[in-house]
Formats: structure tokens, sequence, C-alpha cells
């Protein structure tokens, strides 16, 4: 079962989240194909205001620049309009008060802008979390079930070997009864005869040590499902209760 926007959005109250689209171990959580057009516009989108946030307080500086030079030059216009008045000092003491009356509306607009900014791109930076989170949610649940699957294959293996295991120690068994009583019966120089390519008595021996461990690693198995579902049953009641 998907998780709900909600859930991914309780579980990031109070959290401080890094801005995603600079982090390069976000970029690594994606392959090509899950890389959604949600996701690619969200980020474009949040590059977009990280772009603009950085020439706004570039621009705002520069203002402040030019606004402290401004008002520099009205108070050495105001000394010379004491000392000498003219017409040419006062133009141009008016049109430095005009620059500083549009610098001042300039900043209030730099100001207003990078209070709103960082609300923006916080906003925005939450909802690409949600969607990254429900990309990775979703590849979790897929990996998680390939991995049962693998280890139901692996156990099902496991067991097909124990069997053949201590099938192969049954049939070496045979083979050294059958051995011995041919050379209980009619001795080692008529054996000969038949060419054996192999001592069934160290055969016998490595069978039995390799069936032993193949029970007892069966008996484990069995007591460990035992634990297992007994495990499960305890939890199942404790969640009932």
């Amino acid at each position: 079962m998907s998780k709900s926007e909600e859930e991914f959005k309780a579980a990031l109250v109070g959290k401080k989240i890094p801005i995603l689209t600079l982090d390069n171990k976000w970029h690594r959580l994606f392959t090509q194909s899950e890389y959604t057009p949600e996701i690619k516009r969200m980020e474009s989108e949040l590059n977009a205001l990280l772009k603009r946030q950085g020439k706004v307080n570039e621009d705002g500086k520069e203002i402040k620049k030019l606004k402290k030079k401004l008002m520099d030059d009205i108070v050495l216009a105001a000394d010379e309009l004491v000392r000498s008045p003219s017409k040419k000092l006062e133009k141009r003491q008016e049109e430095c008060k005009r620059l500083l009356a549009e610098c001042n509306e300039k900043l209030d607009a730099c100001e207003e802008e990078m209070v709103e900014l960082p609300r923006q791109i916080n906003q925005l930076n939450n909802r690409l979390m949600v969607a990254t989170m429900e990309v990775c949610y979703r590849k979790l649940q897929k990996n998680t079930a390939e991995l049962k699957e693998i280890e139901d294959w692996i156990g099902s293996v496991r067991r097909e070997l124990k069997k053949k295991i201590i099938r192969k120690q049954e049939k070496e068994a045979k083979n050294h009864q059958l051995y011995s009583y041919m050379h209980d019966i009619f001795g080692a120089e008529v054996l000969e005869l038949f060419d054996m390519q192999y001592d069934p008595s160290e055969k016998y021996k490595a069978a039995q040590a390799a069936g032993e461990t193949a029970k007892k690693e069966n008996a484990e198995d069995q007591n460990g499902g035992t634990v297992r579902q007994t495990d499960n049953r305890n939890g199942e009641d404790a969640l009932k209760s």
C-alpha cells in the first residue's frame, strides 16, 4: 500500500530539509526512468527561485552602495550651496534626491522579495521532498518484494541441496555395504577384477559427515521456522491486545 502525501508531509514537520537540488546525493537517488516530469519541473522551478534569490541579494547590495553615494553627494551639494548658491547645484541636488527616492523604492521591493523568496523556496523544496519520498518508497517496496522472491528461491534451493546430500549419503552407504559384502565373500583379488575407481570406505565417511551436517541444518531450519511462526503469532497477539 502506497504512503499518502499527508503521511509524508507529517513526517517532515519540524525537520530542517536541505535544498535538494544543491545536494549531489539527492541527484543520485534517481535513475533516468525515475526522474519524473513532475520532479524535473519542480527542480527547474526551485533552481530558478534560487537564482532569483541570488540576483535580488546582489541587486540589494548594489542599490545600498548607490544610496550611500547619493547621500554623500546630497550632503556635498548642500555644503556647496551654502558657500556659493547656483541653479546648477540646485539641479544636481534635486537629481540626487530623485535618484535616492528611486533607490529607496527599489530597496523596499528587494527587501519584500527577500522575505517572500525563502518562503517560496521552502514550500517548493518540501513539495519536491514529498515527490522524492514517493519515488523512493515505491523503489523500496519493489526491491523488498524482489528480495522476498530471491530469499524464497534460495531457501528452496538450499532445502533441495540438503535432500541431495542426504540422498548421496544413502547411495554411498549402499556402495560401502555392497563393497564390504563382496570383499568378505569374494576377497580382494576378485574385487580387483571390477577395477574399482574409488575407495567406498573413504567416500562413505565423507558422505556421513556431509549428511550429518545437512540433517542438523534441516533441524535448525525447522526449529527456526517454528520460532519465527511463534514470534509472528506473539506479535499478532500483541497488536490485537
